[in-house]
Protein backbone atom coordinates (compact mmCIF):
# COMPACT_ATOMS: atom_id res chain seq x y z
CA UNK A 1 0.00 0.00 0.00
CA UNK A 2 1.39 3.37 -1.04
CA UNK A 3 1.74 6.08 1.57
CA UNK A 4 1.19 9.74 0.72
CA UNK A 5 2.16 12.86 2.68
CA UNK A 6 1.18 16.48 3.11
CA UNK A 7 2.88 19.08 0.93
CA UNK A 8 4.07 21.98 3.09
CA UNK A 9 6.72 24.54 2.19
CA UNK A 10 7.71 22.58 -0.90
CA UNK A 11 8.37 19.38 1.06
CA UNK A 12 6.40 16.14 1.37
CA UNK A 13 5.95 15.53 5.09
CA UNK A 14 3.96 13.29 7.43
CA UNK A 15 1.30 14.68 9.70
CA UNK A 16 2.88 16.02 12.91
CA UNK A 17 0.98 13.39 14.89
CA UNK A 18 2.04 10.58 12.57
CA UNK A 19 -1.60 9.60 12.17
CA UNK A 20 -2.92 8.35 8.83
CA UNK A 21 -6.15 7.31 7.15
CA UNK A 22 -6.91 5.20 4.09
CA UNK A 23 -8.84 5.81 0.89
CA UNK A 24 -10.68 2.87 -0.66
CA UNK A 25 -12.18 2.11 -4.05
CA UNK A 26 -15.96 2.69 -3.76
CA UNK A 27 -16.52 -0.09 -6.30
CA UNK A 28 -14.59 -2.60 -4.20
CA UNK A 29 -13.95 -1.45 -0.66
CA UNK A 30 -11.44 -4.24 -0.07
CA UNK A 31 -9.08 -2.38 -2.41
CA UNK A 32 -7.15 0.29 -0.51
CA UNK A 33 -5.90 3.03 -2.82
CA UNK A 34 -3.46 4.55 -0.38
CA UNK A 35 -2.60 5.71 3.12
CA UNK A 36 -2.70 9.47 3.69
CA UNK A 37 -1.58 11.99 6.32
CA UNK A 38 -4.32 12.63 8.87
CA UNK A 39 -3.69 16.30 9.55
CA UNK A 40 -4.67 18.27 12.64
CA UNK A 41 -4.49 21.95 13.58
CA UNK A 42 -0.69 21.81 13.86
CA UNK A 43 -0.29 20.74 10.23
CA UNK A 44 -2.80 23.26 8.92
CA UNK A 45 -1.09 26.08 10.80
CA UNK A 46 2.28 25.03 9.38
CA UNK A 47 0.80 25.14 5.88
CA UNK A 48 -0.56 28.66 6.44
CA UNK A 49 2.79 29.84 7.75
CA UNK A 50 4.60 28.34 4.76
CA UNK A 51 2.22 30.12 2.39
CA UNK A 52 2.71 33.42 4.23
CA UNK A 53 6.48 33.07 3.99
CA UNK A 54 6.34 32.44 0.25
CA UNK A 55 3.92 35.26 -0.52
CA UNK A 56 6.26 38.28 -0.93
CA UNK A 57 8.45 36.63 -3.57
CA UNK A 58 5.53 35.04 -5.44
CA UNK A 59 3.65 38.35 -5.44
CA UNK A 60 6.65 40.06 -7.06
CA UNK A 61 6.92 37.37 -9.75
CA UNK A 62 5.51 38.79 -13.01
CA UNK A 63 2.06 37.44 -13.71
CA UNK A 64 2.97 36.07 -17.17
CA UNK A 65 5.78 34.10 -15.54
CA UNK A 66 3.28 32.67 -13.05
CA UNK A 67 1.06 31.77 -15.96
CA UNK A 68 3.78 29.79 -17.73
CA UNK A 69 3.80 27.26 -14.90
CA UNK A 70 0.14 26.53 -15.52
CA UNK A 71 0.56 26.34 -19.29
CA UNK A 72 3.19 23.65 -18.60
CA UNK A 73 0.73 21.93 -16.28
CA UNK A 74 -1.90 21.90 -19.04
CA UNK A 75 0.54 20.18 -21.35
CA UNK A 76 1.54 17.60 -18.73
CA UNK A 77 -2.07 16.86 -17.84
CA UNK A 78 -2.88 16.33 -21.51
CA UNK A 79 0.05 13.91 -21.77
CA UNK A 80 -1.07 11.99 -18.67
CA UNK A 81 -4.81 12.21 -19.30
CA UNK A 82 -5.29 8.43 -19.45
CA UNK A 83 -3.52 7.93 -16.11
CA UNK A 84 -5.54 10.65 -14.40
CA UNK A 85 -8.77 9.34 -15.93
CA UNK A 86 -8.22 5.82 -14.60
CA UNK A 87 -7.25 6.91 -11.10
CA UNK A 88 -10.16 9.34 -10.95
CA UNK A 89 -12.59 6.57 -11.88
CA UNK A 90 -11.08 4.20 -9.30
CA UNK A 91 -11.22 6.73 -6.48
CA UNK A 92 -14.55 8.43 -7.15
CA UNK A 93 -16.69 5.70 -8.70
CA UNK A 94 -17.22 7.69 -11.91
CA UNK A 95 -17.38 5.84 -15.21
CA UNK A 96 -14.35 6.14 -17.48
CA UNK A 97 -16.30 8.46 -19.77
CA UNK A 98 -17.28 10.70 -16.86
CA UNK A 99 -13.73 10.73 -15.48
CA UNK A 100 -12.35 11.59 -18.90
CA UNK A 101 -14.85 14.42 -19.10
CA UNK A 102 -13.60 15.82 -15.80
CA UNK A 103 -9.98 15.61 -16.91
CA UNK A 104 -10.82 17.41 -20.16
CA UNK A 105 -12.79 20.03 -18.25
CA UNK A 106 -9.82 20.57 -15.93
CA UNK A 107 -7.49 21.07 -18.90
CA UNK A 108 -9.85 23.57 -20.49
CA UNK A 109 -10.31 25.54 -17.28
CA UNK A 110 -6.58 25.71 -16.58
CA UNK A 111 -5.80 26.83 -20.13
CA UNK A 112 -8.39 29.62 -19.98
CA UNK A 113 -7.39 30.77 -16.50
CA UNK A 114 -3.66 30.63 -17.25
CA UNK A 115 -4.35 33.03 -20.10
CA UNK A 116 -5.58 35.57 -17.58
CA UNK A 117 -1.96 35.95 -16.42
CA UNK A 118 -1.42 38.32 -19.36
CA UNK A 119 -4.65 40.20 -18.72
CA UNK A 120 -4.34 41.12 -15.02
CA UNK A 121 -4.86 44.76 -15.82
CA UNK A 122 -6.80 47.65 -14.37
CA UNK A 123 -8.08 50.73 -16.17
CA UNK A 124 -6.73 54.09 -17.15
CA UNK A 125 -9.52 56.60 -16.45
CA UNK A 126 -9.47 60.31 -17.38
CA UNK A 127 -9.10 62.64 -14.41
CA UNK A 128 -11.11 65.86 -14.05
CA UNK A 129 -8.02 67.68 -12.77
CA UNK A 130 -5.34 68.90 -15.22
CA UNK A 131 -2.00 67.14 -14.82
CA UNK A 132 -3.40 64.18 -12.85
CA UNK A 133 -2.84 60.69 -14.23
CA UNK A 134 -5.29 58.19 -12.72
CA UNK A 135 -5.54 54.44 -13.08
CA UNK A 136 -6.42 51.21 -11.24
CA UNK A 137 -4.37 48.08 -10.57
CA UNK A 138 -5.16 44.56 -9.41
CA UNK A 139 -3.19 43.14 -6.49
CA UNK A 140 -3.26 39.76 -4.73
CA UNK A 141 -5.02 39.52 -1.37
CA UNK A 142 -2.37 37.33 0.32
CA UNK A 143 -2.72 33.80 1.67
CA UNK A 144 -5.90 32.07 0.52
CA UNK A 145 -7.52 28.81 1.63
CA UNK A 146 -9.08 26.47 -0.92
CA UNK A 147 -11.41 23.67 0.20
CA UNK A 148 -12.57 21.27 -2.52
CA UNK A 149 -15.24 18.52 -2.52
CA UNK A 150 -15.09 14.89 -3.60
CA UNK A 151 -17.51 14.95 -6.54
CA UNK A 152 -15.16 16.86 -8.89
CA UNK A 153 -11.86 16.54 -7.04
CA UNK A 154 -9.63 17.35 -10.02
CA UNK A 155 -11.83 19.88 -11.80
CA UNK A 156 -12.64 22.03 -8.79
CA UNK A 157 -9.04 21.89 -7.57
CA UNK A 158 -7.94 23.16 -10.99
CA UNK A 159 -10.40 26.03 -11.15
CA UNK A 160 -9.65 27.16 -7.58
CA UNK A 161 -5.86 26.78 -7.52
CA UNK A 162 -5.18 28.27 -10.95
CA UNK A 163 -6.82 31.71 -10.54
CA UNK A 164 -5.66 32.00 -6.93
CA UNK A 165 -2.01 31.54 -7.88
CA UNK A 166 -2.20 33.36 -11.22
CA UNK A 167 -3.37 36.44 -9.29
CA UNK A 168 -0.25 36.31 -7.13
CA UNK A 169 -1.64 34.75 -3.96
CA UNK A 170 -0.18 31.79 -2.12
CA UNK A 171 -2.50 29.03 -1.00
CA UNK A 172 -3.38 26.21 1.36
CA UNK A 173 -5.38 23.51 -0.42
CA UNK A 174 -7.59 21.06 1.48
CA UNK A 175 -8.96 18.22 -0.70
CA UNK A 176 -11.84 15.99 0.34
CA UNK A 177 -10.91 12.99 2.45
CA UNK A 178 -12.85 10.70 0.09
CA UNK A 179 -10.68 11.57 -2.90
CA UNK A 180 -7.17 12.50 -1.74
CA UNK A 181 -5.19 10.45 -4.29
CA UNK A 182 -6.16 12.43 -7.38
CA UNK A 183 -5.38 15.61 -5.41
CA UNK A 184 -1.90 14.38 -4.50
CA UNK A 185 -1.30 13.53 -8.17
CA UNK A 186 -2.34 17.04 -9.21
CA UNK A 187 -0.05 18.72 -6.66
CA UNK A 188 2.83 16.48 -7.80
CA UNK A 189 2.17 17.55 -11.39
CA UNK A 190 2.27 21.25 -10.46
CA UNK A 191 5.47 20.68 -8.48
CA UNK A 192 7.06 19.10 -11.57
CA UNK A 193 6.16 22.23 -13.54
CA UNK A 194 8.36 24.41 -11.33
CA UNK A 195 5.99 25.83 -8.74
CA UNK A 196 8.21 27.51 -6.10
CA UNK A 197 8.29 26.15 -2.57
CA UNK A 198 5.53 27.33 -0.27
CA UNK A 199 3.38 28.87 -3.00
CA UNK A 200 0.93 25.97 -2.86
CA UNK A 201 0.53 23.80 0.22
CA UNK A 202 -1.74 20.78 0.66
CA UNK A 203 -2.98 19.12 3.82
CA UNK A 204 -5.13 15.97 3.85
CA UNK A 205 -7.41 14.60 6.54
CA UNK A 206 -10.66 15.49 8.30
CA UNK A 207 -12.44 18.73 7.55
CA UNK A 208 -12.94 19.86 11.14
CA UNK A 209 -9.36 20.82 12.06
CA UNK A 210 -8.74 22.35 8.64
CA UNK A 211 -11.93 24.39 8.75
CA UNK A 212 -11.24 25.70 12.23
CA UNK A 213 -7.74 26.95 11.36
CA UNK A 214 -8.42 28.19 7.83
CA UNK A 215 -11.53 30.13 8.82
CA UNK A 216 -9.95 31.82 11.85
CA UNK A 217 -6.23 32.25 11.08
CA UNK A 218 -5.46 35.99 10.71
CA UNK A 219 -3.04 35.37 7.85
CA UNK A 220 -5.74 33.71 5.72
CA UNK A 221 -7.27 36.62 3.83
CA UNK A 222 -9.79 34.66 1.73
CA UNK A 223 -11.43 31.24 1.78
CA UNK A 224 -12.99 29.51 -1.24
CA UNK A 225 -15.19 26.54 -0.37
CA UNK A 226 -17.27 24.05 -2.36
CA UNK A 227 -19.48 21.66 -0.41
CA UNK A 228 -22.62 21.50 1.67
CA UNK A 229 -24.75 24.54 2.43
CA UNK A 230 -24.55 23.85 6.16
CA UNK A 231 -20.75 23.85 6.28
CA UNK A 232 -20.32 26.68 3.79
CA UNK A 233 -22.71 28.96 5.65
CA UNK A 234 -21.02 28.26 8.98
CA UNK A 235 -17.56 28.94 7.56
CA UNK A 236 -18.83 32.11 5.87
CA UNK A 237 -20.05 33.58 9.15
CA UNK A 238 -16.69 33.03 10.83
CA UNK A 239 -14.62 34.30 7.91
CA UNK A 240 -16.71 37.41 7.27
CA UNK A 241 -16.93 38.35 10.95
CA UNK A 242 -13.16 38.80 11.04
CA UNK A 243 -13.16 40.85 7.83
CA UNK A 244 -11.76 38.24 5.44
CA UNK A 245 -13.31 37.21 2.13
CA UNK A 246 -15.58 34.21 1.60
CA UNK A 247 -16.58 32.41 -1.57
CA UNK A 248 -18.83 29.35 -1.39
CA UNK A 249 -20.53 27.12 -3.94
CA UNK A 250 -23.04 24.94 -2.12
CA UNK A 251 -26.33 23.15 -2.77
CA UNK A 252 -28.66 22.91 -5.73
CA UNK A 253 -32.17 21.60 -6.41
CA UNK A 254 -32.31 22.09 -10.13
CA UNK A 255 -35.57 22.18 -12.12
CA UNK A 256 -35.94 20.61 -15.55
CA UNK A 257 -39.10 22.07 -17.13
CA UNK A 258 -40.80 20.32 -20.07
CA UNK A 259 -43.58 22.15 -21.89
CA UNK A 260 -46.17 20.47 -24.08
CA UNK A 261 -44.42 21.42 -27.33
CA UNK A 262 -41.01 20.03 -26.28
CA UNK A 263 -39.04 17.29 -28.01
CA UNK A 264 -39.71 14.54 -25.46
CA UNK A 265 -37.02 12.18 -26.73
CA UNK A 266 -34.39 14.90 -26.42
CA UNK A 267 -35.67 15.80 -22.97
CA UNK A 268 -35.54 12.19 -21.79
CA UNK A 269 -31.97 11.73 -23.04
CA UNK A 270 -30.93 14.85 -21.13
CA UNK A 271 -32.76 13.83 -17.95
CA UNK A 272 -30.88 10.53 -18.02
CA UNK A 273 -27.60 12.38 -18.49
CA UNK A 274 -28.31 15.09 -15.92
CA UNK A 275 -30.10 13.01 -13.31
CA UNK A 276 -28.18 9.74 -13.34
CA UNK A 277 -24.80 10.74 -14.78
CA UNK A 278 -22.11 10.53 -12.09
CA UNK A 279 -24.80 8.93 -9.91
CA UNK A 280 -26.50 12.32 -9.57
CA UNK A 281 -23.58 13.55 -7.46
CA UNK A 282 -23.35 16.98 -9.08
CA UNK A 283 -24.57 20.29 -7.74
CA UNK A 284 -26.10 20.92 -11.17
CA UNK A 285 -27.76 17.49 -11.39
CA UNK A 286 -31.32 17.23 -12.69
CA UNK A 287 -33.42 16.73 -9.58
CA UNK A 288 -36.95 17.92 -10.34
CA UNK A 289 -38.62 17.20 -13.68
CA UNK A 290 -41.54 19.66 -13.97
CA UNK A 291 -43.72 18.62 -16.87
CA UNK A 292 -46.99 19.90 -18.33
CA UNK A 293 -49.88 17.53 -17.72
CA UNK A 294 -50.75 16.91 -21.38
CA UNK A 295 -47.40 15.20 -22.00
CA UNK A 296 -46.64 13.94 -18.50
CA UNK A 297 -47.72 10.33 -19.09
CA UNK A 298 -45.78 10.03 -22.35
CA UNK A 299 -42.71 11.64 -20.79
CA UNK A 300 -42.87 9.37 -17.76
CA UNK A 301 -43.17 6.20 -19.86
CA UNK A 302 -40.22 7.19 -22.03
CA UNK A 303 -38.09 8.13 -19.02
CA UNK A 304 -38.74 4.93 -17.08
CA UNK A 305 -38.07 2.84 -20.18
CA UNK A 306 -34.79 4.65 -20.84
CA UNK A 307 -33.68 4.49 -17.19
CA UNK A 308 -34.18 0.72 -17.19
CA UNK A 309 -31.44 0.52 -19.81
CA UNK A 310 -28.84 2.04 -17.47
CA UNK A 311 -26.11 -0.46 -16.63
CA UNK A 312 -24.83 -0.12 -13.07
CA UNK A 313 -21.40 -1.61 -12.51
CA UNK A 314 -17.64 -1.24 -12.36
CA UNK A 315 -16.71 2.16 -13.83
CA UNK A 316 -13.70 0.61 -15.57
CA UNK A 317 -15.96 -1.67 -17.65
CA UNK A 318 -16.84 -0.20 -21.04
CA UNK A 319 -20.47 -1.30 -20.84
CA UNK A 320 -21.09 0.45 -17.49
CA UNK A 321 -23.19 3.61 -17.76
CA UNK A 322 -23.55 4.35 -14.01
CA UNK A 323 -20.86 3.62 -11.47
CA UNK A 324 -20.83 3.68 -7.68
CA UNK A 325 -21.62 6.46 -5.22
CA UNK A 326 -18.58 7.68 -3.36
CA UNK A 327 -19.00 6.12 0.10
CA UNK A 328 -21.35 4.51 2.60
CA UNK A 329 -22.53 7.92 3.75
CA UNK A 330 -23.93 8.62 0.29
CA UNK A 331 -25.63 5.22 0.29
CA UNK A 332 -27.33 6.06 3.58
CA UNK A 333 -28.35 9.47 2.27
CA UNK A 334 -29.89 7.83 -0.79
CA UNK A 335 -31.79 5.32 1.34
CA UNK A 336 -32.94 8.07 3.70
CA UNK A 337 -34.52 10.17 0.95
CA UNK A 338 -36.10 7.17 -0.78
CA UNK A 339 -37.78 6.24 2.50
CA UNK A 340 -38.97 9.82 3.09
CA UNK A 341 -40.32 10.07 -0.45
CA UNK A 342 -42.45 6.97 0.03
CA UNK A 343 -43.59 8.05 3.50
CA UNK A 344 -44.74 11.45 2.22
CA UNK A 345 -46.83 9.95 -0.58
CA UNK A 346 -44.62 10.09 -3.65
CA UNK A 347 -45.00 7.09 -5.96
CA UNK A 348 -41.83 5.07 -6.55
CA UNK A 349 -41.75 4.06 -10.21
CA UNK A 350 -38.24 2.67 -10.49
CA UNK A 351 -35.30 1.69 -8.31
CA UNK A 352 -34.94 2.84 -4.73
CA UNK A 353 -32.63 0.06 -3.57
CA UNK A 354 -29.00 -0.53 -2.75
CA UNK A 355 -27.41 -3.26 -4.88
CA UNK A 356 -25.55 -5.81 -2.75
CA UNK A 357 -25.46 -9.12 -4.59
CA UNK A 358 -22.74 -10.62 -6.77
CA UNK A 359 -20.43 -8.03 -8.33
CA UNK A 360 -22.04 -5.35 -6.14
CA UNK A 361 -21.28 -7.05 -2.81
CA UNK A 362 -18.21 -4.99 -1.85
CA UNK A 363 -19.17 -1.66 -3.37
CA UNK A 364 -21.43 1.35 -2.91
CA UNK A 365 -23.97 0.73 -5.66
CA UNK A 366 -27.55 1.99 -5.81
CA UNK A 367 -30.28 1.85 -8.42
CA UNK A 368 -31.35 4.75 -10.65
CA UNK A 369 -34.55 5.93 -9.00
CA UNK A 370 -37.65 7.74 -10.26
CA UNK A 371 -40.55 9.13 -8.21
CA UNK A 372 -43.80 10.58 -9.52
CA UNK A 373 -46.77 12.31 -7.84
CA UNK A 374 -44.24 14.64 -6.20
CA UNK A 375 -45.52 17.98 -4.89
CA UNK A 376 -43.50 21.11 -4.06
CA UNK A 377 -43.67 20.77 -0.28
CA UNK A 378 -42.32 17.22 -0.17
CA UNK A 379 -38.85 16.76 1.27
CA UNK A 380 -37.52 15.17 -1.91
CA UNK A 381 -38.66 18.27 -3.80
CA UNK A 382 -36.95 20.68 -1.39
CA UNK A 383 -33.69 19.12 -0.18
CA UNK A 384 -30.61 18.23 -2.18
CA UNK A 385 -30.24 14.44 -2.37
CA UNK A 386 -26.93 14.26 -4.28
CA UNK A 387 -27.81 10.84 -5.64
CA UNK A 388 -29.49 9.24 -8.68
CA UNK A 389 -33.04 10.25 -7.74
CA UNK A 390 -35.34 12.11 -10.15
CA UNK A 391 -38.73 13.46 -9.04
CA UNK A 392 -41.50 14.03 -11.60
CA UNK A 393 -43.84 16.93 -10.82
CA UNK A 394 -46.89 17.57 -13.03
CA UNK A 395 -48.18 21.11 -13.67
CA UNK A 396 -51.07 22.62 -15.61
CA UNK A 397 -49.36 25.65 -17.15
CA UNK A 398 -46.10 27.43 -17.89
CA UNK A 399 -46.80 29.87 -15.09
CA UNK A 400 -47.13 27.05 -12.57
CA UNK A 401 -43.94 25.45 -13.87
CA UNK A 402 -42.03 28.69 -13.27
CA UNK A 403 -43.55 29.08 -9.81
CA UNK A 404 -42.61 25.55 -8.81
CA UNK A 405 -39.13 25.96 -10.29
CA UNK A 406 -38.47 28.83 -7.88
CA UNK A 407 -40.11 27.17 -4.87
CA UNK A 408 -36.84 25.97 -3.32
CA UNK A 409 -34.14 27.61 -1.17
CA UNK A 410 -31.46 27.04 -3.83
CA UNK A 411 -30.76 28.79 -7.10
CA UNK A 412 -27.95 27.17 -9.06
CA UNK A 413 -29.01 25.64 -12.39
CA UNK A 414 -32.24 25.29 -14.37
CA UNK A 415 -33.43 24.33 -17.83
CA UNK A 416 -36.56 24.51 -19.95
CA UNK A 417 -37.48 22.41 -22.98
CA UNK A 418 -39.75 24.18 -25.43
CA UNK A 419 -39.91 25.46 -29.01
CA UNK A 420 -41.78 28.60 -27.92
CA UNK A 421 -39.24 31.42 -27.92
CA UNK A 422 -41.50 33.74 -25.91
CA UNK A 423 -41.93 31.21 -23.11
CA UNK A 424 -38.24 30.37 -23.17
CA UNK A 425 -37.38 34.05 -22.71
CA UNK A 426 -40.01 34.45 -20.00
CA UNK A 427 -38.44 31.53 -18.16
CA UNK A 428 -34.95 33.03 -18.50
CA UNK A 429 -36.27 36.32 -17.12
CA UNK A 430 -38.21 34.75 -14.24
CA UNK A 431 -36.07 31.88 -13.04
CA UNK A 432 -34.13 32.34 -9.81
CA UNK A 433 -30.88 30.66 -10.79
CA UNK A 434 -27.30 31.65 -11.51
CA UNK A 435 -27.15 29.39 -14.57
CA UNK A 436 -30.03 28.56 -16.90
CA UNK A 437 -30.52 26.70 -20.17
CA UNK A 438 -32.94 26.21 -23.03
CA UNK A 439 -33.10 22.71 -24.53
CA UNK A 440 -29.81 21.75 -22.86
CA UNK A 441 -29.11 19.62 -19.75
CA UNK A 442 -29.05 21.28 -16.34
CA UNK A 443 -25.43 20.13 -16.05
CA UNK A 444 -24.19 21.88 -19.21
CA UNK A 445 -21.44 24.46 -18.75
CA UNK A 446 -18.30 25.80 -20.42
CA UNK A 447 -15.15 26.82 -18.60
CA UNK A 448 -14.89 30.29 -20.11
CA UNK A 449 -18.20 31.37 -18.54
CA UNK A 450 -18.87 32.33 -14.90
CA UNK A 451 -20.34 29.60 -12.71
CA UNK A 452 -22.37 30.03 -9.53
CA UNK A 453 -25.81 30.52 -8.07
CA UNK A 454 -28.05 32.68 -5.92
CA UNK A 455 -30.15 32.26 -2.77
CA UNK A 456 -28.65 29.55 -0.49
CA UNK A 457 -26.46 28.21 -3.28
CA UNK A 458 -23.58 30.68 -3.34
CA UNK A 459 -21.61 33.28 -1.42
CA UNK A 460 -19.25 35.76 -3.01
CA UNK A 461 -18.07 36.20 -6.61
CA UNK A 462 -18.47 33.56 -9.33
CA UNK A 463 -15.94 30.87 -10.15
CA UNK A 464 -14.53 30.01 -13.59
CA UNK A 465 -13.98 32.21 -16.61
CA UNK A 466 -12.50 35.69 -16.31
CA UNK A 467 -14.77 36.33 -13.33
CA UNK A 468 -12.78 33.79 -11.29
CA UNK A 469 -9.99 36.31 -10.81
CA UNK A 470 -12.25 38.81 -9.01
CA UNK A 471 -12.29 36.92 -5.72
CA UNK A 472 -8.51 36.71 -5.54
CA UNK A 473 -7.55 40.35 -6.16
CA UNK A 474 -7.80 43.75 -4.52
CA UNK A 475 -8.55 46.80 -6.68
CA UNK A 476 -6.28 49.77 -6.03
CA UNK A 477 -6.99 53.24 -7.42
CA UNK A 478 -3.96 55.48 -8.11
CA UNK A 479 -3.90 59.28 -8.60
CA UNK A 480 -0.52 60.67 -9.76
CA UNK A 481 0.64 64.26 -10.31
CA UNK A 482 4.19 65.17 -11.18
Amino acid sequence: MSRYQNYIGGEWVDAASGDTFVSVNPVNTTEVLGEFAKSDETDVTAAVEAAAKAFPEWRSTPAPVRGQIFFKAVQKLEERADEFTTELARESGKTLAEARGEVNRSIAAMRILAGESTRLCGQTIPSQTPGVFAYTTLEPVGVVALIAPWNFPLGIAAWKITPALIAGNTAVFKPASNTPLISVMFIQLLEECGLPKGVLNMITGPGGPAGRVLSTHPQVKALSFTGSTEVGTALGKIVCERGARMQAEMGGKNPFVILADADLDLAVDHIIFGGFGECGQRCTATSRVIVERSVAEALTDKLVSKAKQITVGNPLDAETTMGAVVDVGQVKTFEHYVAIGKQEGAKLLLGGNRLTEGEYANGYFVEPTIFTDVTPEMTIAQEEIFGPVVSIMVVDSFEQALEWSNHVPFGLSSTIYTNDLRKAQAYIDGIEAGVTHVNLPSTYSESQFPFGGIKQTSLGPREQGKSAIEFYVELKTVYMKA
